[in-house]
C-alpha cells in the first residue's frame, strides 16, 4: 500500500483547512499573539489584566470574569434582534415627479420631398433632331414643343397614302355602276325565265328556250356576285389606303415632341443634329407645384393616420417648415422593412421647395395623456418591452411598459403611466421589481 500519497493528502487537506477555516488564528500567531484573543474567545479586558500572583487575586479575577460574562449575556439578550436575511437596505434612485398633460400625439417620421409628376420623354421614332435644345431648370408650359425631329420622307410617304385613297374611292361609283347594272340584268333574266316556264305549259315554247332562259338567269346571278365582290373589294382598298394615311400621319406627329404638362427641365433637351433612336430620350420633366412629402410609416402606427389629416414639416438645411394634407395612405406594406408609404400634398407656387429635400415629418393625430421625461429614463425589462421604472406607494421599484408618441429636445413625450407617477431617471438599471428604494425627487426642469 502506497502510504506517502495518502499523507500528502492529509496534508494538504489540513494546510487548506487551516488556511481558509483557521485563518484568523495563524494570521494572529504570526504577529505574535493569543490565538484565543483572534479568536475573541477572551475578553480584551481580561486579556489586559495581569496574571494573578496570589489565590486571592486568582479569585477577584474568576469574580470579574463572572460579571462579565453577565453583563454580556444580558446586553445579549436585550440588544435588538439581528435584520434576516431578506430585509434589503432602500436602494439609493433619483427621480421626478411627472404628470400627465394632453398633447397632439402626432405620429412623427422621417422622410422627403418629391415632385408630384415626373416624365422622361422619349422618342417614338428614328430621325436626327432637327430644334435648338432647350437648357435645363428652364420652365416649360403645357403642349409646348420640347425636340423636333427631321421628318424626311414621312411626307412622301402620306402623300402616296392620300392618292391611293383618293383613288379608292374615285373607284366606288364605278364599282356600284356595275352592282347595279348586274341587278338589272338578272331582273331582265328572270323575267325571261318565268315567260319561257309559262309558254312552256302551254305548248308554245319549247323546252330548249326554257333552258337557255335558266342558263341566262345563272349567268345574271355570277354577275352580280362578281360585280357586288368588287365593291367590296373597292372598299377594302378604302379602308386600306385610310389605314396608311393615319399611319403616315401618326409617323409625322411622332416627329414631335412636346411637355404634357407644366414643369421643369432637369436636364438639357437633344441636341440639335442628334440621333435619336426609337426609345431615346429627349428630356426629363417634372412638377413641383404642389409637391409631396413622402414617408414611411411603422405598422405600429399606421392605424392612427386617416386621408385628409393635416400635417406639417420641418425641411432640413434651413428649408422652413410647410403644412399640407395626407393623400394618400398605402394599403400593402412595404416587404423588406414592413412600412407603409404615405404622402402629403404641399402647395409650392415660389418652388422653393426642392425635389429630394430630407424632411421631419408630423401628422395630426387624436390627442392623448403623456409624460415628459428624459430620453435616459426608458429602460428594458426582461422581455425586451420598453417602459420606466417608477416608485410605488410602497417605496418599492415596479417597471411600467410605455408607448414612444415623440421625441424632443427637452425629452420624449410616452404614454402608459398613471396620471401622476414619480418616475426613477437614475439608477433605474440597478433595481428591478419589488427593490425598495429611497428616491431623491429632483425637478424636471434640472
Amino acid at each position: 500500500m502506497r502510504i506517502f500519497p495518502i499523507i500528502t493528502a492529509v496534508l494538504v487537506t489540513a494546510f487548506l483547512y487551516g488556511i481558509v477555516m483557521e485563518r484568523d488564528a495563524l494570521m494572529a500567531i504570526a504577529r505574535g499573539e493569543s490565538p484565543k484573543t483572534a479568536l475573541g474567545l477572551v475578553d480584551e479586558t481580561a486579556a489586559e489584566t495581569p496574571e494573578p500572583s496570589d489565590e486571592g487575586a486568582k479569585v477577584e479575577v474568576a469574580a470579574q470574569t463572572d460579571t462579565v460574562a453577565e453583563t454580556a449575556q444580558t446586553d445579549a439578550q436585550t440588544a435588538p434582534q439581528e435584520p434576516q436575511e431578506n430585509a434589503r437596505k432602500p436602494v439609493r434612485v433619483v427621480a421626478i415627479n411627472s404628470t400627465a398633460r394632453e398633447i397632439d400625439s402626432a405620429v412623427i417620421l422621417r422622410g422627403q420631398t418629391e415632385a408630384s409628376r415626373s416624365v422622361q420623354l422619349r422618342a417614338e421614332t428614328t430621325g436626327r433632331v432637327a430644334s435648338d435644345p432647350i437648357r435645363k431648370g428652364a420652365s416649360v408650359t403645357s403642349d409646348q414643343l420640347i425636340c423636333a425631329i427631321d421628318p424626311g420622307t414621312r411626307n412622301a410617304t402620306l402623300a402616296e397614302a392620300q392618292a391611293r385613297l383618293a383613288e379608292a374611292r374615285a373607284a366606288v361609283p364605278t364599282s356600284r355602276a356595275r352592282v347595279d347594272e348586274a341587278k338589272a340584268r338578272l331582273n331582265e333574266a328572270q323575267i325571261s325565265q318565268n315567260a319561257a316556264a309559262k309558254l312552256s305549259e302551254d305548248g308554245f315554247a319549247s323546252t330548249t328556250r326554257v333552258a337557255s332562259a335558266d342558263a341566262a338567269v345563272e349567268s345574271a346571278k355570277a354577275a352580280l356576285a362578281q360585280a357586288e365582290a368588287g365593291l367590296s373589294s373597292t372598299q377594302a382598298a378604302i379602308q386600306s389606303a385610310e389605314a396608311a394615311v393615319a399611319a403616315a400621319t401618326r409617323e409625322i406627329d411622332r416627329t414631335e415632341i412636346h411637355a404634357p404638362f407644366a414643369g421643369l427641365l432637369e436636364e438639357d433637351t437633344a441636341e440639335l443634329g442628334s440621333l435619336l433612336q426609337n426609345g431615346g430620350l429627349c428630356a426629363t420633366i417634372i412638377q413641383l407645384d404642389p409637391i409631396k412629402l413622402v414617408g414611411f410609416v411603422p405598422e405600429t402606427a399606421v392605424s392612427r393616420i386617416e386621408l385628409g389629416a393635416m400635417a406639417g414639416a420641418r425641411l432640413a438645411a434651413g428649408g422652413g417648415e410647410v403644412i399640407g394634407q395626407v393623400t394618400f395612405l398605402s394599403r400593402s406594406a412595404d416587404p423588406q422593412t414592413r412600412t407603409f408609404r404615405v404622402e402629403i400634398e404641399v402647395p409650392n407656387p415660389d418652388l422653393t421647395i426642392r425635389d429630394g429635400q430630407t424632411a421631419e415629418i408630423g401628422i395630426a393625430a387624436q390627442g392623448a395623456d403623456a409624460h415628459l421625461v428624459p430620453q435616459s429614463a426608458l429602460t428594458l425589462n426582461d422581455n425586451g418591452n420598453l417602459g420606466v421604472r417608477i416608485v410605488d406607494d410602497q417605496s418599492m421599484a415596479r417597471f411600467v411598459p410605455v408607448t414612444l408618441l415623440r421625441d424632443t429636445i427637452e425629452g420624449v413625450w410616452i404614454a402608459g403611466l398613471p396620471a401622476t407617477a414619480q418616475v426613477i431617471i437614475i439608477g433605474q438599471e440597478f433595481v428591478v421589481d419589488g427593490v425598495p428604494v429611497l428616491a431623491s425627487v429632483q425637478e424636471p426642469t434640472q
